[in-house]
């Protein structure tokens, strides 16, 4: 398939990074902390209570789903007052988190893929989550960035697509979404006049998944950043 892109938006957890590890170690590095520092609250949410805590706040706020750090430090607030923790250490516990939650691995071809479309077309992010990309040390690659808690909606909404095609002044049509969720990445960006890549990475036994089964396919599926820079290549615009 061919056709002119002018921009790329990305998605940024499991589609330049994996979450998971991440996920993990931040519930580890946190109990630490809370056991050091309040440890009346670690006592009361270790890691598995504080999870279905997290959960539970998530599910209790559907107003905030746009504002992950918002939820987070929700929970930790909760955590801290219903434990009769440290209260008035709240900012430092929510900054033992946040500092874990930016320290990625990422994908082996993310760096090396992103130099070669960016030497190509500006590159935006465009995430739900809540990375910061200064601390991760990728800011510079892009000439956009965008998270969901500043637009006040998140994607699938098509008023967050659009957002992006107006900070790169381009119309949506000219934009690629490329992302690793069926749902808010690829069908979302379709939706919202985008063109679209779902970035299929292979889980750890290099198998793939299958796109849903009656459901649109987007314009271009990869299996990695690079397949993609490899395909812009060869589409000179």
């Amino acid at each position: 398939m061919s056709f002119t892109v002018r921009a790329i938006t990305l998605d940024l957890d499991d589609t330049l990074w994996p979450f998971p590890p991440v996920g993990a170690r931040i519930e580890r590095v946190l109990d630490a902390w809370l056991r050091e520092h309040s440890p009346a609250t670690a006592r009361m949410f270790p890691i598995e209570a504080m999870r279905a805590l997290r959960e539970r706040v998530f599910a209790e706020n559907p107003q905030l789903l746009h504002d992950l750090s918002a939820l987070r430090r929700l929970t930790l607030e909760i955590a801290l007052r219903e434990s009769g923790g440290a209260l008035h250490r709240l900012d430092e516990a929510y900054e033992a988190f946040y500092a874990e939650r930016n320290r990625v691995e990422f994908y082996p071809d993310t760096l090396p893929a992103l130099d070669r479309l960016r030497a190509r077309v500006p590159l935006a992010s465009l995430s739900n989550g809540n990375a910061d990309l200064h601390r991760i040390g990728l800011a510079d690659r892009f000439v956009a960035r965008l998270h969901s808690r500043e637009h006040g909606a998140a994607k699938p909404e098509a008023s967050f697509f659009h957002a992006a095609c107006a900070q790169l002044n381009l119309q949506p049509h000219e934009v690629l979404h490329v992302g690793d969720h069926v749902e808010l990445d690829a069908l979302g960006a379709a939706r919202a006049g985008l063109r679209s890549c779902w970035l299929n990475r292979p889980n750890e036994a290099g198998e793939v998944a299958a796109w849903p089964d009656g459901v649109p396919r987007p314009d271009l599926e990869f299996s990695s950043l690079a397949e993609l820079a490899d395909w812009l290549d060869s589409h000179p615009n």
